[in-house]
């Protein structure tokens, strides 16, 4: 984004640059996804659950958002890696959320 930035002289918003706008909108859409993904790997690890199921959530989630990064990046529409990107980041809050509730359990 930073060079998104410098590139076409803008200091603040998208100067009305297609470009940059989905390269804000990237950095926007990863802020919304990733803190919460995270905190649920935390919550796995001190919970205790299998590390198959910590690293399978985590690597879910990477792949996810970096998918949807790449495809938000390329077009404003619909595209197929924003839509893996999507349903691979769920995979990865469901995979996570049932875990959690599986090891709640004594």
């Amino acid at each position: 984004m930073v060079g998104q930035r410098q590139k076409h002289h803008v200091q603040f918003g998208d100067g009305d640059v297609p470009e940059l706008a989905r390269a804000i909108r990237a950095f926007g859409n990863a802020a919304e996804y990733i803190p919460a993904g995270l905190a649920a790997l935390g919550i796995l690890s001190v919970a205790g659950a299998h590390y198959l199921i910590v690293h399978a959530s985590g690597l879910a989630l990477f792949v996810g958002r970096t998918s949807h990064a790449v495809g938000l990046s390329r077009s404003t529409g619909a595209s197929g890696f924003r839509s893996v990107g999507m349903v691979l980041t769920w995979v990865a809050y469901i995979l996570a959320a049932v875990a959690l509730l599986i090891s709640s359990f004594p």
